[in-house]
């Protein structure tokens, strides 16, 4: 269905695509990963024939009928159902072609007009259109609204159940998850996986990705490689393919220097000389290593807050809404104490953002109590944060807003722990890609070091290596977290707990969020999962969970490493402040203080040295338990 050979591609002058090769079956359900930046957008609009490639060629059988739902929204004055039907345009040219014949001008025509519309099914194209919508969370009231009068992520939802419902011969989706909740996120892999044409996934949900796709399209640094299976199987792939290319890195440079020291002895000793320039012949026409193509890791890290008296939180009959006489939410008896891992299930608009609010101290309280422990902080991730970014400022001058006491060097050690290292911490924000700008927005509400995270939809816009790094975070995170998201492994994976919003309340949820799939796909007319597959997914998630036990103790030790040798850089960056300070000088003991700053300042040379290689050993250890 199609072929994509040796396509290069240029934006602005920087080559995205060089060599990108690959071809997807007819029928088969590819996913397309990378990281954030790798060129997934750009490949797909190549394919949908949006833009032009500078060299090769994307190949499509003649006719092929090609959607591609990018991430820009539709509008209009049409209702949501009559934009999804207007998708089909062969049903929509029929029906209009027979309407303006049923005064009977051609007969024949007519009869052919429709026999066609019963082939395709056109009586029970409303039924399947409304069934798509409400699988995709619009209810029948939402469905007849004009699409022009929804928000941005509910017209891609429109947008999305009409490429779904048109059924193209290839349909191409970018990131079709990021304006979906969990629950229409459940009921769009069980419904792809039963796609039964051909399907081109750009995307970083994990679970989506393993259930739906047929196999799994790498992009890196520009090239491509088809791995058969999902995101499980490709991380398998992957990882034996590094080992190779490892291997056989080694022995080529293995043979180079056993070559090399053969030359370097025996060239000019006459009885060798022969032997030496043929060893040297051979040496030039030794292969080059292999490139290593793993990617460098992204790691996140929470500040370890101020510890705090339990409980953090303690709500008992508590009702809060926008309209004190109609409560979003009542009755909430809620507890919350350090250490806490919380997922929020529900559907949109059941009120997973007013409670974070309510929890935020955005919203007050209509009834009942909320007792807060003293000098509790909270970092808020809300989803609008990042519109509230200055463009012109850097992250390094972002968290100096927010964080002012600070000097520089805690500042920018601040940025590195969410990923914003080095030159990037002096990156304008409007030049920072979605990931970058959301490990910003991380970074600044973890400022003040709180004891409580709340986080709406963090995952948006993170690549798949983002989010283990979240992941991770969290689970070294000390202080409670709520988290809101519509990425399934991320809840699974981070969340200990589970609260379902529904009903005009909030409440724990009684059973793990396979039993909540099952659930929500019932009712979205969906089908589950089987059994054999969740239990599979059940012992690797309690896998991954005793690896992170496991490796916890690794990470506190490389955290307090890099701690420490950043208090002591801080310490001789102010040691030799004072040493450079003329005032110094001045006075009869000037003498005994210079000395006294340099011994000062020399031990904490040596000390630094020391924590330094402490703190390489403690990554090593790290990244040898996390490749484990």
């Amino acid at each position: 269905m199609l072929q994509v050979r040796d396509v290069h591609c240029r934006i602005d002058g920087k080559a995205v695509l060089e060599g990108a090769t690959f071809a997807v079956a007819e029928g088969h359900r590819a996913a397309l990963v990378g990281r954030n930046g790798a060129g997934k957008s750009t490949l797909l609009r190549l394919i949908a024939g949006e833009i032009e490639c500078d060299s090769g060629a994307v190949e499509l059988p003649r006719g092929a009928r090609v959607s591609h739902v990018a991430q820009t929204a539709p509008s209009g004055a049409a209702s949501v159902r009559e934009f999804v039907l207007a998708a089909d345009r062969e049903r929509a040219r029929l029906l209009a072609e027979a309407a303006d014949g049923a005064d009977g001008a051609d007969g024949a025509r007519l009869a052919e007009v429709h026999s066609r519309l019963d082939e395709i099914a056109a009586h029970a194209a409303p039924a399947r259109a409304a069934a798509i919508l409400r699988g995709l969370g619009f209810d029948p009231r939402a469905q007849e609204a004009p699409l022009g009068s929804l928000s941005g992520g509910w017209r891609m939802r429109a947008a999305l159940a009409a490429a779904l419902f048109a059924e193209p011969d290839l349909l191409l989706l970018d990131e079709p998850t990021n304006h979906l909740d969990l629950e229409a996120n459940l009921w769009l892999a069980a419904f792809l996986a039963r796609w039964p044409r051909t399907l081109l996934i750009c995307g970083h949900d994990r679970a989506l990705i393993d259930e739906a796709a047929t196999e799994t399209v790498h992009l890196h640094r520009g090239r491509t490689r088809l791995y058969r299976g999902g995101w499980s199987a490709f991380v398998r792939a992957r990882r034996e393919s590094l080992a190779r290319d490892a291997a056989e890195r080694e022995r080529i440079e293995a043979e180079r220097r056993r070559m090399q020291a053969f030359v370097d002895r025996f060239r000019y000793k006459a009885t060798k000389a022969r032997q030496a320039q043929s060893r040297l012949k051979t040496l030039e026409k030794l292969a080059a290593p292999p490139p290593p193509l793993a990617e460098t890791p992204v790691r996140l890290r929470f500040p370890a807050p101020p510890p705090l008296a339990p409980p953090l939180l303690d709500l008992q009959g508590v009702a809060v809404g926008y309209d004190p006489g109609r409560p979003v939410l009542r009755g909430l008896d809620l507890r919350l104490d350090m250490g806490d891992r919380v997922a929020l299930l529900g559907a949109n608009g059941n009120g997973k953002t007013t409670l974070l609010r309510l929890l935020a101290g955005r919203l007050r309280p209509s009834a009942g109590a909320l007792r807060r422990a003293p000098r509790l902080a909270v970092g808020y991730f809300a989803q609008d944060r990042a519109e509230s970014l200055d463009p012109s400022a850097s992250a390094e001058r972002h968290v100096a807003a927010a964080w002012p006491e600070a000097g520089e060097t805690a500042r920018r050690a601040h940025c590195g722990r969410f990923g914003l290292a080095g030159a990037l911490a002096d990156v304008p924000a409007a030049a920072l890609s979605g990931g970058e700008t959301v490990r910003l927005v991380l970074a600044l509400i973890c400022c003040a070091r709180p004891q409580l995270l709340l986080l709406d939809e963090p995952t948006d816009h993170l690549d798949m290596d983002s989010r283990e790094a979240l992941v991770a975070a969290l689970a070294d995170y000390e202080g409670a977290a709520i988290l809101v998201s519509h990425d399934e492994d991320t809840i699974m994976r981070a969340a200990d707990r589970l609260w379902l919003v529904a009903d005009g309340g909030c409440r724990p949820f009684d059973g793990d969020l396979d039993d909540y799939r099952a659930l929500t796909l019932r009712r979205r007319g969906g089908e589950s999962r089987s059994r054999r597959g969740g239990d599979a997914r059940r012992v690797e998630r309690r896998r991954a969970a005793a690896a992170r036990t496991a490796a916890a103790p690794l990470r506190r030790a490389a955290h307090a490493a890099e701690a420490k040798a950043a208090a002591l850089g801080a310490e001789i960056a102010t040691l030799e402040a004072k040493i450079a300070d003329p005032a110094l000088y001045g006075g009869e003991d000037a003498v005994a203080r210079a000395a006294d700053l340099n011994r000062r300042r020399v031990a904490a040379v040596r000390a630094l040295a020391a924590a330094e290689a402490e703190w390489l050993a403690a990554e090593e250890a790290l990244e040898r338990a996390d490749e484990n």
